[in-house]
């Protein structure tokens, strides 16, 4: 006789209750143990230890366990709870990056940073009561991620007075990071180097600087938090990646910065899209377009990229597509000689890539899947070799939606492209897409060449 549910009691263990959540979503989806394992290419026996919390649930199998059972992102949620109790990766960033703050630093960001942050309480159905919510909570975010970062010991020693030089090294290593970032991926030596990085960059923060400087010392710090918390987002080191981009919006909004104020929220945005809360990625991408007078044509665009997958997941089929018409009207305005060089790598490619990937979640819904195919066929045809990742994801999304709505023999040369670059990367995020890619694919498991490739997606994302 089979064993009923267990209760979902609070008062249990994070790792008990992540546990009870998905033999719950399990057995409501009539799936065996073994059933289930087979779905996201684990044991059974696997999938039996994590319900008894006698094995910890790493979040890429969170996220595959979520699609399999469809469940809309609660187990990959959860699990930020069960890890925090399970393996205590959320301090990990404290301990990298220091935890004290100077006093002037900390009068400017509104006194005290001790204690945690106050409670807050706001009716959903009111949208301008959520953006004032999300707008104090940013502020309170921003100044846990300075008290963690300004103090920390560089390994380089700080100059006594920031100069120009120093500034322009910044601004180098951002460049550099991020084109490391965009052709091997995030999780690996370009992390480690980007936080000692910006550990050294960050130091300057507190240090002398001369006021004409000030404003491009913030700026850069800012622009290098964005590539260091989206190696992190990557690498799947979620806490890590949203305090980081909360000090990017810091430093940007202590100088005024809005086109790297812009960038961050949107990063943070479609970080909060990815953990399964649409909603709060919708209004970070709509509080990045405020003053959107302030930004350029593609910073605009980008944001309403944002804007679309953030709809798409939540199911807003006209509201995605007017998202999409606001960014190709701006797409086409940009002149790229204006654009600011944070802003270089938003190209055709680029723009056909996110664009594409919100209308993918459309036909996956049972929207007609044709202009999703055709974007994101322009995405992979226009990428370099020097965005390998953002091409892999893109091939991806096109093999997958080609086995979900069209004929899966399309799907087959894509697939085994994708997963070839995909393995060349250190990127968590890539093996996530491309295990979606291998869950789609097990509708047509009867074609030999489809097993086949279900094969080399198992081999690739374990390894």
């Amino acid at each position: 006789m089979p064993r009923p549910l267990k209760p979902l009691d609070p008062s249990r263990s994070a790792a008990d209750w992540f546990g009870a959540e998905l033999q719950y979503w399990r057995k409501l989806r009539k799936l065996s143990q073994d059933d289930l394992g087979r779905l996201v290419h684990v044991s059974g026996d696997l999938i039996s230890k994590i319900e008894r919390a006698v094995r910890p649930c790493k979040l890429p199998l969170a996220q595959a366990l979520d699609a399999a059972l469809n469940t809309g992102g609660v187990l990959a949620r959860s699990l930020v709870l069960a890890q925090a109790e399970m393996d205590n990766r959320s301090g990990e960033m404290d301990k990298r990056l220091g935890v004290a703050v100077s006093a002037p630093l900390k009068a400017r960001l509104g006194g005290t940073l001790e204690g945690p942050p106050p409670a807050f309480e706001w009716n959903e159905s009111d949208p301008m009561e959520r953006r004032n919510f999300l707008a104090v909570t940013s502020a309170a975010l921003a100044a846990s991620p300075v008290a963690q970062l300004l103090t920390a010991t560089p390994a380089t020693a700080l100059p006594s007075v920031v100069r120009s030089t120093d500034v322009e090294q910044i601004r180098t290593a951002a460049t550099t990071l991020r084109s490391w970032d965009n052709l091997y991926g995030g999780a690996g030596v370009v992390r480690d180097a980007a936080l000692a990085q910006l550990r050294w960059a960050a130091g300057l923060l507190n240090g002398r600087c001369p006021t004409p400087l000030r404003a491009e010392l913030f700026g850069a710090v800012s622009r290098l938090a964005t590539v260091v918390g989206a190696s992190a987002f990557d690498a799947f080191a979620h806490d890590d990646a949203h305090r980081l981009f909360a000090f990017a919006t810091s430093c940007a909004e202590e100088v005024d910065n809005w086109p790297l104020r812009a960038i961050s929220y949107n990063l943070r945005s479609r970080q909060a899209t990815w953990r399964g809360d649409p909603d709060a990625g919708l209004t970070l991408a709509e509080l990045g377009l405020a003053r959107s007078d302030r930004l350029s044509p593609a910073e605009q665009s980008m944001l309403h990229n944002a804007r679309a997958r953030a709809l798409a997941k939540m199911g807003r089929t006209q509201q995605t597509l007017a998202a999409i018409g606001a960014s190709d009207d701006s797409f086409a305005s940009i002149v790229p000689a204006t654009e600011g060089s944070w802003m270089v790598y938003y190209d055709s490619a680029q723009h056909h890539g996110d664009t594409g990937h919100a209308l993918f979640d459309l036909a996956l819904a049972g929207h007609p899947p044709k202009e999703a195919l055709q974007r994101l066929q322009t995405a992979v045809s226009s990428h370099g070799d020097g965005f390998a990742r953002s091409r892999a994801f893109s091939r991806t999304k096109l093999a997958t939606l080609q086995m979900a709505t069209s004929d899966p023999e399309q799907a087959l040369a894509e697939g085994h492209t994708a997963v070839a670059e995909v393995s060349d990367l250190r990127s968590l995020r890539a093996n996530h897409e491309l295990a979606e890619l291998g869950h789609v694919a097990h509708r047509h498991r009867n074609l030999s060449d489809v097993r086949d490739l279900r094969a080399q997606i198992a081999t690739t994302v374990t390894t």
